[in-house]
């Protein structure tokens, strides 16, 4: 017995994430596991495709989608500080967002609207329902052609415009749903990093710097990587769907991530390494405190981590995971949603009642597991253009909780 996990199992873990790498189909990974204080670490593989330096414990990675968890606590600070309330109305910060208009249909044409019922509130903001969202099962439809040639959206081919343009483009579309209607993806986090910004006075990089990643020692995680670290930074591949043939999308010296960005985006912007969001989650399992410090309240996480959606939203997200694997390859198939992650309300797999974290599109899981006191996080290069990086997640997660001792 090992830290909590047998060695068979730790032994296991490695020998499958080995077989992922030597399969040619993932370059490189790190992976950290903790039980209570005890961590593992197992570093497999390259940096590039094409070799190159090899995968350390100190490979900074594009946390992607992952960055929500991570984010969302900045609104969470201000909610402790009573700077924000759950029910308030966004209109005060984001006059953007007043009287908004609501598709009557969702492939209805952009003016074919009604008025909202209500305003949106900072509630509807943390739990990803206040009405506009990326839905890669309606592409196609006016809104989502729209949403794109906007500019708004992440991972487009120019970046998104700073913050107050950003929002003047948002400001321009109405709604997918009611507001407080339907659990829609991806489009809230990036809204919430910017109430955050104009609620300090602060750009919300500094201050989420300032509240979070510097109390935790998160000492490599940020928005941009300076160049001096830059070569810790692999390339991220978006391999060719078709072919599996390995395309670089995003290069390190010179990339997206190699000076700051126009937008900070909470919802997929962060850089990171396996300690940094090691600390950030071992936070979260010791109900907000770090070293003796509080960076939360309680309250706070327990909001955080526990499913914030009612029956019929949870309906229709479950069925936008179920039906719809091939989109991300069998993802988000938890049961519940907190603030800015995934909340396991049933067993689905071999992970317990409770579990939170995400998973990121460019190769990132990060899940903690209250139950057990386990933390798991798995960084990859590899985007999910095709299903490797998230079959490499899988066979993680089954292997990690098969060694708990």
């Amino acid at each position: 017995m090992s830290n909590g996990f047998s060695e068979a199992g730790l032994s296991k873990v490695h020998d499958v994430l080995a077989r992922h790498v030597d399969s040619g189909k993932i370059p490189g990974v790190v992976a950290l596991v903790s039980k209570g204080d005890h961590t593992h670490v197992e570093t497999i593989g390259t940096m590039r495709h094409d070799g190159g330096p090899a995968m350390s414990r100190d490979t900074i990675f594009r946390m992607a989608s992952t960055s929500k968890p991570v984010s969302m606590a900045a609104a969470m600070v201000l909610l402790d500080k009573c700077r924000l309330r759950l029910d308030d109305t966004v209109d005060e910060w984001l006059p953007e967002l007043a009287g908004r208009k609501v598709l009557k249909r969702i492939d209805s044409e952009i003016d074919d609207t009604v008025p909202a019922r209500r305003p949106i509130t900072v509630r509807d903001l943390l739990s990803s329902t206040f009405g506009l969202g990326m839905d890669m099962t309606i592409i196609g439809t006016p809104i989502m052609a729209e949403l794109f040639a906007l500019g708004i959206t992440p991972n487009a081919p120019v970046p998104m415009p700073e913050p107050d343009e950003w929002m003047r483009r948002l400001g321009t579309l109405p709604l997918m749903y009611q507001p407080g209607e339907r659990w829609q993806y991806q489009m809230s986090n990036d809204v919430l990093g910017v109430l955050v910004a104009r609620v300090t006075g602060r750009p919300y990089d500094e201050f989420l710097r300032e509240r979070i990643f510097e109390p935790l020692g998160m000492k490599d995680t940020g928005f941009w990587v300076p160049a001096g670290d830059i070569h810790r930074l692999p390339p991220l591949y978006a391999p060719d769907p078709a072919t599996g043939e390995f395309q670089v999308w995003d290069e390190a010296e010179g990339g997206r991530h190699s000076a700051p960005p126009a937008f900070p985006s909470g919802g997929g912007g962060l850089n990171s390494t396996a300690d940094d969001y090691h600390a950030y989650f071992r936070m979260l399992l010791n109900h907000g405190m770090h070293d003796g410090k509080r960076i939360l309240s309680r309250p706070a996480v327990e909001l955080m981590t526990s499913n914030s959606l009612t029956a019929e939203q949870l309906a229709a997200r479950e069925a936008l995971a179920r039906d719809n694997v091939h989109i991300s390859f069998g993802q988000g198939q938890q049961g519940g949603w907190g603030y800015g992650m995934a909340v396991r309300t049933y067993r689905g797999d071999y992970a317990p009642i409770g579990q939170f974290g995400w998973d990121g599109g460019a190769g990132t899981s990060t899940y903690a597991d209250p139950a057990n006191q386990v933390i798991g996080i798995l960084l990859t290069q590899v985007g999910t253009t095709v299903p490797w990086s998230v079959q490499l997640m899988n066979d993680f997660w089954t292997t990690l909780y098969q060694a708990i001792d």
